[in-house]
């Protein structure tokens, strides 16, 4: 889970890492008072968790708190769109901070290794731009320190790796500490990345986190309950954040045929058939077991917002959830949102007699196996 840049910076603040001194708020007169509070000279920043900010224009300098404000009141509640996100976020809220005089900037960042199944550490001097592009074009460029499980960093090996990253000899002792704080944020936060790009070294020596990324494994949040609210907006895709607000487990893939299945299983196999049939799965989308029916009616909801979805795939075995209750749901979907696309329903197991008999006459058509609906829903949906 992705947290806010204000978030992040506020959370590496406690561990002593050195951040640029500045305040959130969703009020354009709150945003020009902290830009009067800090002198005039402020970055003014969307709060969005998407990539490209900058370019979308969601981030400007100023050097006066009036064109800061106004900057802020033109910039709540507009939509933000990127090359990395197409469908924009909404913006709601703008960090004001203070702009900070930069000398040269670098990379760090404390993350999990899957292939090494180890935390490690990243230093690089080239920062400031994409590190994907510094891996490829000039891997040699980054250091790498894998984080022992049982005994940590030692401060021996941090020496060594930022001398070898060719941090300059004024920031090296500002680095390794910075890196140890990082590293004991990360751990005592339950993160999965923490990620300082650019780490700023300004003309009088000092490091500065003048940027900063954290995730946090979702499954420590009963830990971390300050950052629930944040969640759902930390989904990339809109109807994700949507999905997640109504506690449905929803992920977008970019297809045609929208699918709905009853436990994760279910929902793959559904995924493979409608590959093989020659479709492309729009989603995954499972709606649990035991759903009622205005659960179903709301994961229908939530497949039929993505626009390029032209055919529902609905594959519901029921054992604990009772398919006359999925039936109920699927209709009530249907009478409150306007549906011009086919959708094929397997309906199998407890009280799928009646709940054959509530579809019947209905927009939904009804197949004996997973294999025959894949078949027909992905032909119905590119006829």
């Amino acid at each position: 889970m992705k947290l806010h840049e204000y978030q992040s910076k506020e959370l590496l603040s406690k561990y002593g890492v050195p951040v640029p001194a500045g305040d959130v708020t969703t009020d354009p007169a709150e945003a020009r008072s902290i830009a009067e509070r800090l002198g005039g000279n402020v970055v003014v920043k969307a709060q969005v968790l998407m990539g490209g900010r900058g370019k979308a224009g969601g981030v400007k300098l100023f050097t006066n708190a009036a064109d800061a404000g106004n900057f802020a009141k033109d910039l709540i509640g507009t939509r933000l769109i990127s090359n990395q996100n197409p469908t924009g976020m909404v913006v709601d809220k703008v960090l004001v901070a203070e702009t900070i005089d930069i000398a040269q900037e670098f990379y760090v960042a404390v993350l999990l290794d899957r292939n090494i199944q180890k935390n490690i550490v990243m230093i690089s001097a080239e920062g400031g731009m994409e590190i994907e592009d510094v891996a490829v074009e000039k891997p040699e460029a980054i250091v790498r320190i894998p984080i022992d499980p049982a005994w940590g960093l030692c401060d021996f090996e941090l020496r060594k790796a930022v001398k070898d990253a060719k941090i300059p000899r004024a920031a090296q002792g500002q680095m390794v500490a910075m890196i140890k704080a990082l590293a004991k944020a990360y751990v005592e936060a339950d993160a999965d990345m923490i990620e300082i790009n650019p780490c700023a070294l300004t003309p009088d020596n000092k490091l500065i986190a003048a940027d900063a990324k954290v995730s946090i494994d979702e499954n420590a949040l009963f830990r971390h309950k300050q950052y629930a609210a944040t969640s759902a907006d930390s989904a990339d895709d809109p109807i994700e954040a949507e999905a997640q607000k109504r506690g449905i487990a929803y992920v977008s893939l970019g297809g045609d045929i929208g699918i709905m299945g009853n436990g994760a299983g279910l929902v793959m196999q559904s995924l493979d058939e409608i590959n093989a049939a020659g479709g492309r799965p729009a989603n995954f989308l499972d709606v649990g077991g035991g759903a009622q029916a205005d659960r179903v009616r709301n994961c229908v909801e939530i497949i039929l917002m993505d626009t390029k979805v032209k055919g529902l795939f609905i594959n519901i075995f029921g054992g604990i959830t009772r398919v006359d209750e999925v039936a109920k749901g699927v209709l009530a979907a249907l009478d409150q949102i306007e549906v011009n696309i086919p959708i094929v329903a397997r309906i199998e197991g407890t009280a799928v007699e009646e709940g054959r008999k509530i579809l019947e006459g209905s927009k939904v058509q009804a197949a004996a196996t997973v294999q025959e609906a894949a078949k027909m829903i992905v032909a119905l949906a590119h006829a």
